[in-house]
């Protein structure tokens, strides 16, 4: 697995460079995340990003795991208090900047997730493999309180591992603040990330706005994710090229 670090320096974050461009996406008390809409974008108050690249990210997993209240979460936005099915299809992009050590430049990963209801999924199964084509990384969920979600992923995975399907693959564990009805253990986890060479990330589906425990939480898992796209188009390239749009262009 690419260990956290190897492409985006977790040093730049803490530097005045870094705080100044996190601060135009967050709270005023750097608590939690700004929302943007399709068309917003966050007034920087530095010149310090000089690219800017889009990713098309699909979210995979069982009805009920957790996939809408996760991208809230990423996002900014608010968190459901209750469960219902995901009309049609839902699209929210979040921005997230990162300090690429090879070029040695900030890049604003703008990441757009993809939340396909079940019955969407249902009704427009001539198009799916449209959708996964398109897709630049597949983000598979299961929920730590549902064993079965848990044990459906490696099906998932097989399913859409095609060789035209070149995406980054992620795990994320949701409802991880529910330790007492976990029905996942961290050895599960381990044997997981072993088998398949995967990262399974932890996410808590609840705010916190007391503690920067959930700004810390979110950015871990932000930064994962763009790490792991700028991985992928490496590998497609083959090389370190830039093209004009910001991405590692490929052979």
């Amino acid at each position: 697995m690419l260990s956290p670090g190897s492409l985006l320096s977790q040093e730049w974050y803490n530097s005045s460079a870094g705080k100044g461009v996190l601060a135009s996406l967050t709270t005023q008390n750097l608590l939690k995340r700004k929302p943007f809409g399709i068309l917003d974008k966050p007034i920087l108050t530095t010149n310090t990003v000089t690219d800017e690249v889009k990713y098309k990210i699909l979210l995979v997993g069982k009805s009920g795991v957790g996939k809408t209240s996760t991208i809230a979460k990423l996002s900014g936005n608010d968190i459901p208090t209750s469960h219902s099915e995901t009309p049609g299809i839902q699209t929210t992009t979040t921005p997230w900047p990162g300090m690429v050590k090879q070029l040695n430049r900030v890049v604003m990963f703008q990441l757009q997730f993809w939340d396909v209801g079940d019955g969407a999924m249902k009704k427009y199964e001539h198009i799916k493999a449209t959708w996964e084509n398109q897709a630049d990384c597949a983000i598979f969920l299961f929920s730590f309180v549902d064993r079965g979600s848990f044990e459906e992923i490696p099906q998932h995975i097989t399913r859409m591992t095609k060789p035209k399907n070149n995406f980054a693959k992620l795990v994320i564990g949701t409802k991880f603040d529910q330790h007492a009805h976990s029905e996942v253990t961290q050895r599960d986890i381990r044997d997981f990330e072993h088998n398949w060479k995967i990262p399974v990330l932890k996410i808590r589906n609840v705010p916190d706005t007391e503690t920067k425990n959930d700004m810390n939480e979110v950015s871990q898992i932000l930064i994962t994710i763009s790490e792991h796209l700028w991985h992928r188009d490496i590998l497609l390239a083959g090389r370190s090229a830039s093209t004009s749009d910001g991405k590692i262009s490929a052979c």
